[in-house]
Formats: structure tokens, C-alpha cells, sequence
């Protein structure tokens, strides 16, 4: 990377950190705070957010998506998941992209055109009230989005309202570990769970162990794993997120996880 790259990489993570720590998130409803937290990180906010928002690009490279499937993005924001996807999304009918913060979706088009994907479809929508027809769908992803959504349990009840029996749901978020943590599962101690906890509800991104407890509860796990990743700047410490790709049961689809 040139000498020019570099400074303008780091006059963009400058500019995301102080929205980070330093802006005001203002607003009377959860739509309202969500733009005024994003609102001035549109532009930069993949690269930054790639360096700190772990295993997604993982997660969705172990789906495999159906030729003629329909897949939603839950909390969407740029569209960056369907860069991810690459090729493999090209194949799919229809993507649904939905997110409340109109400043990240007006990015999500450009990125579905360098994806060389047409099939995608963007809405400005609650999660927990995005509707599509009860088990028309085959895939559903949420990539730390579930930890910014209040209502996190409707949008999940949403994700099985829609899927196909037998479809896909993937997701990775950040968590903190129950106080006592099921027999098998990672046990984060109290100062863990409260740093992470405090640290992360500053931003409104509320951490907790009851994801992965509704996950395991809803559907059939084909893939589970809790891991730490990095944190830009903050060298010596590891956030905890989790990846969960299960299956809604009931049934056989197209979609499915490569293991």
C-alpha cells in the first residue's frame, strides 16, 4: 500500500472512530438513532467494520445457496454479504436486503453491481416487520445485526415465519456467555461479560448469551462455534462473537451449509 493509501486509510478510520466514540447517536425512535449512528459512516464503513466484524465472510461462504432460492439479509446494511457471496449469488431468483438506516442501503446497489448480481432487491424496513410469504424462502442471514435490533426475538419469529422447511438460517454476532452457561458451551467470566457488555451498549448493540439459546431452541443446528476476534486499536483484548447456521425443521430445501 502506498504512502497515500495509508493516510487516507487512516483519515477514514479516524473519521469512523469518532463516530464510534465521540458523535451523539440522537433520535426519538430506534429508525432515527440508527441513521444518526451511520449516517456519517456510510462511505467507510466496510473497510473499517472488516477488520473488526469476524467470520462473516466465513459464514456465508458456508451456505450453499439454491439455484432459483430466494435469500433475505436481516440488518443488510451496505450489502457487503452478497460481495461475499460472489458468483453464488448470481444463481439465486431474488435477495432481499433489508435495513433501517437509509444511508447504508444506498450503498448496498453498488455493491450488488460489483458483485455482478441483478436479482437484488433493497427495503428500508424493521426486520421484525419485513414480511415475506410463510416458508417462501431459503435462506436467511443476520450478521451482527441481531445485537442492534430491540426486538431481536420477533425478528428471529419472523426468520422461521418465512423459511422453507428444511431452509437456512446463518448468523454471527458478538455475545456474552449466560452467567452460567449451558453444560458444553464457553463460560465468560463476570468481567468479561461486563466490559464487552458496557463497551458495546455505548453504540446501542446490546450483547447477550439468549441469541444462541433461541437459536438452538427454533432450529436444527448444523454448525455452532463461539470465538474472540481482534478489535481495531485495541491490541490486547478479543470480543467474543459466535457463528450459528442451522436449519428450520420440518423438512428438506435446496439450501443447505457446506461443511
Amino acid at each position: 500500500m502506498s504512502a497515500a493509501a495509508k493516510a487516507s486509510s487512516r483519515w477514514s478510520d479516524l473519521k469512523i472512530l469518532w463516530h464510534l466514540t465521540m458523535s451523539p447517536v440522537r433520535g426519538n425512535t430506534h429508525a432515527q438513532r440508527l441513521e444518526s449512528f451511520y449516517s456519517g459512516q456510510a462511505e467507510n464503513y466496510d473497510a473499517f467494520r472488516a477488520r473488526m466484524l469476524h467470520g462473516r465472510r466465513e459464514l456465508i461462504a458456508s451456505i450453499d445457496f439454491p439455484p432459483g432460492g430466494v435469500w433475505v439479509d436481516l440488518g443488510a446494511g451496505t450489502g457487503e454479504n452478497v460481495l461475499a457471496a460472489g458468483e453464488r449469488a448470481g444463481q439465486l431468483s431474488e435477495i432481499h436486503l433489508v435495513d433501517l438506516s437509509p444511508s447504508l442501503l444506498a450503498v448496498a446497489p453498488r455493491n450488488a453491481a460489483r458483485a455482478g448480481v441483478d436479482c437484488v432487491h433493497t427495503h428500508l424496513a424493521d426486520a421484525t416487520r419485513f414480511e415475506r410469504e410463510p416458508e417462501s424462502v431459503d435462506v436467511v442471514t443476520c450478521s451482527y445485526s441481531l445485537t442492534m435490533i430491540p426486538d431481536w426475538f420477533e425478528a428471529l419469529a419472523a426468520a422461521e415465519r418465512m423459511l422453507r422447511p428444511g431452509g437456512t438460517i446463518a448468523v454471527v454476532d458478538f455475545y456474552v456467555s449466560r452467567k452460567y452457561a449451558t453444560e458444553g458451551m464457553k463460560q465468560h467470566g463476570w468481567l468479561r461479560r461486563a466490559f464487552w457488555t458496557h463497551w458495546f451498549a455505548a453504540d446501542n448493540v446490546h450483547l447477550t448469551g439468549d441469541h444462541i439459546a433461541m437459536l438452538h431452541r427454533r432450529f436444527e443446528v448444523q454448525r455452532f462455534e463461539e470465538r474472540f476476534g481482534k478489535i481495531p486499536y485495541l491490541p490486547l483484548v478479543r470480543a467474543p462473537y459466535y457463528q450459528f447456521v442451522g436449519t428450520k425443521p420440518g423438512g428438506s430445501s435446496l439450501a443447505g451449509v457446506l461443511i
